[in-house]
């Protein structure tokens, strides 16, 4: 093998986070801290892109993949530092390309995005994390928006302020945690028993869509029990196959999507349910002693009143004032144009919770 060709190999086998980390050590910094010497800034690998999650391979380097870093800078220099890093990069890094088109931007400009940190972490969630988060604001979060500020590596951080916004966005407060939990049983227990009733009446297709739909959700319910962010779709299974606890849940949940009858399927549901809820008595929560309970005298199952036993335990009033049920933005929209939509996402939890009489 010769060494050009192993060398373009040792680059193909490299990680878009390490291939960022050196991008920045070795290129932006030099350029921006040559013309600035002491600029107070952050850089890191944030934002989108399996990379960010650690989960990129050869398939992810097709598209939107490559020299990408995120700067953060005051406000009254995001532009002089765009501009020179538009004058100064080089044409390559690393037998990479520094001005390459994605999704989003087709033209092929620099990917070092430059933004403030207020500014860079408002256009992620939609909200300032920066300072203090209301009720409202948590709500109007998805966890891939969370995701896209905390989940990737920060290079240098010289002021600070993205890294006390990355620990504020840790993990929800506690009351609102378990509300979070509630809602998630809530949905779990209104559907339970359609498993049964669909296939009851012949409609066997219709009791695999209702199981599906609630494995989905026991599976989200199995990261918030584990206080993890999930990410979406695409490495929604993944992640949780990794969650030290919840992750007992999958062989079930497998089990109920790929059920023939209704019977199995309901049964693996049941079992999966049960494991999330010892999991539940783990984390400190509340249990019942009936986790599935008979559908009044019909032969399905039910849940029993574990969401009724968290919501019990909530604290703070603007958090026991909220609408049951509800919950967050991302445990009641599934549409791809609003989740990925900071203002969409804010406007449709904020509209939810007027509706509801709970939010100022």
């Amino acid at each position: 093998m010769t060494a050009r060709r192993r060398a373009r190999q040792d680059v193909q086998a490299e990680s878009g986070t390490d291939l960022a980390r050196r991008y920045y050590d070795e290129v932006v910094g030099p350029i921006v801290l040559g013309r600035w010497p002491g600029l107070p800034h952050a850089a890191g690998r944030l934002g989108s892109g399996s990379d960010v999650l650690g989960l990129d391979d050869a398939t992810s380097r097709d598209h939107d993949w490559g020299l990408r870093l995120t700067l953060l800078v005051d406000e009254s220099m995001v532009d002089q530092v765009d501009a020179l890093l538009d004058a100064a990069l080089p044409g390559t890094f690393a037998g990479h390309p520094t001005r390459f088109p994605t999704t989003w931007s087709p033209h092929g400009p620099h990917q070092v995005e430059v933004a403030s940190p207020s500014g860079f972490v408002t256009s992620r969630l939609g909200v300032d994390a920066t300072r203090p988060l209301a009720v409202d604001d948590w709500l109007a979060l998805t966890s891939q928006a969370v995701l896209e500020v905390t989940a990737g590596p920060v290079f240098v951080d010289t002021e600070g302020a993205l890294t006390a916004a990355r620990d504020r966005l840790a993990w929800y407060p506690d009351d609102l945690w378990r509300y979070a939990v509630a809602v998630d049983w809530a949905r779990i227990g209104q559907e339970l028993p359609f498993v049964g009733r669909t296939a009851e009446r012949g409609d066997d297709l219709g009791s695999r869509v209702v199981a599906a739909r609630l494995v989905r959700v026991a599976m989200h319910l199995g990261f918030l029990l584990e206080r993890r962010w999930p990410p979406y779709a695409k490495w929604f299974g993944t992640t949780f196959a990794a969650l030290p606890r919840a992750a007992a849940a999958e062989p079930d949940l497998a089990a109920a999507l790929a059920a023939d009858d209704w019977r199995s399927r309901e049964a693996a549901l049941c079992r999966a349910l049960e494991i999330l809820h010892d999991l539940q008595g783990e984390v400190g929560l509340p249990t019942v002693t009936d986790v599935v309970v008979p559908f009044f005298d019909r032969p399905f199952r039910g849940l029993g009143p574990v969401a009724d036993a968290v919501t019990a335990t909530i604290q703070d009033p603007a958090v026991r004032a909220l609408p049951p049920g509800v919950g967050s933005v991302e445990q009641w929209v599934d549409d791809v144009d609003v989740l990925t939509d900071p203002g969409r996402r804010v406007a449709a939890a904020r509209g939810v919770g007027q509706a509801g009489g709970t939010t100022p």
